[in-house]
């Protein structure tokens, strides 16, 4: 069994991510904290981000890894974890960036493709690019105002600078993310998260 989860910045991906995995008792894949720990490390290094060998390079120099868990993803860096650095909003401005380049996508697509399904994986393109072949597939929208509310509850920034940040994100991701034409496309705004989770446990079942 492989779910995808798509959608835009901020449209909830990793928590519903995380509810339908543990309601189906498997792990999810966060490929979006992949993406942010390439711009840190890439950061860290004094990397210019536009530039792809100078990023990969720094990949390379220290090796990270993803530990899926249904409860929430892990980053790590030998013994260090990272996770909690992926969040800032130096990451937040940088990570568009670093993920249009095509030798980072290959990595994190390569990072994803080694773990053995079943899982639920979580990202921009996963149900287009990274697992086309997965039988249940969905993407998550919801307008930048909405978007903004919810992301202003875990970042110091107000609401109109978060929403106007997304728009911009937005504009740098579309290429990245559009639904597979094969997708239930979810409206976040009008739902909850125990509502867009079950909305999505539905499909999978309705897709079996």
């Amino acid at each position: 069994m492989i779910v995808t989860i798509d959608g835009i910045a901020a449209s909830g991906k990793s928590s519903v991510s995380s509810g339908v995995a543990r309601a189906l008792g498997i792990p999810y894949l966060s490929s979006g904290l992949l993406y942010r720990a390439a711009t840190l490390l890439g950061l860290d290094s004094g990397a210019d981000l536009n530039d792809e060998a100078a990023v990969l390079a720094a990949l390379h120099a220290h090796p990270v890894r993803l530990e899926p868990l249904a409860e929430g993803n892990r980053v790590w860096q030998g013994t260090r974890d990272l996770t909690d650095d992926l969040h800032s909003s130096t990451v937040d401005h940088g990570v568009s960036v670093v993920a249009v380049l095509p030798g980072v996508r290959a990595w994190v697509n390569d990072q994803l493709r080694q773990v053995p399904p079943p899982f639920v994986a979580e990202g921009r393109d996963m149900g287009t690019n990274v697992f086309p072949h997965a039988p249940a597939k969905f993407y998550l929208t919801a307008s930048p105002r909405v978007r903004a509310q919810r992301r202003a509850k875990e970042r110091p920034e107000d609401v109109d600078a978060i929403e106007a940040a997304l728009i911009r994100r937005d504009e740098l991701d579309h290429v990245q993310s559009a639904p597979a034409v094969d997708a239930h496309v979810i409206d976040t705004g009008p739902l909850d998260l125990e509502g867009v989770i079950g909305a999505i446990l539905t499909g999978v079942a309705a897709d079996r």
